[in-house]
């Protein structure tokens, strides 16, 4: 098995209100990933997933286009060095 990575994302737009949250949490687990959604106070939405570096990359893709109602400008991503052992995917409030 591949060694964990874990990606922190930062999604810029109309991310807010259009349940990102929700449809982040849907397609993390579809890719068996392991990590956290919340929405920020500057209407931005920020999460860190964990899991195999092909499924981190989909994830990528898919929160650059997020759910039909949202609207996404930008999508930031930090690799950091150490994964964090989540043991499922929460949405943080």
């Amino acid at each position: 098995m591949a060694e964990k990575k874990q990606v922190h994302v930062i999604v810029r737009g109309r991310v807010q209100g259009v349940c990102f949250r929700m449809e982040t949490q849907r397609a993390a687990r579809d890719l068996n990933l392991t990590g956290w959604v919340r929405n920020r106070a500057d209407g931005s939405v920020e999460a860190t997933f964990e899991g195999e570096k092909s499924d981190l990359d989909q994830m990528i893709q898919w929160c650059r286009q997020g759910p039909p109602a949202s609207s996404v400008d930008r999508v930031e991503t930090d690799w950091p060095d150490t994964a964090s052992g989540f043991t499922g995917f929460d949405i943080r409030f």
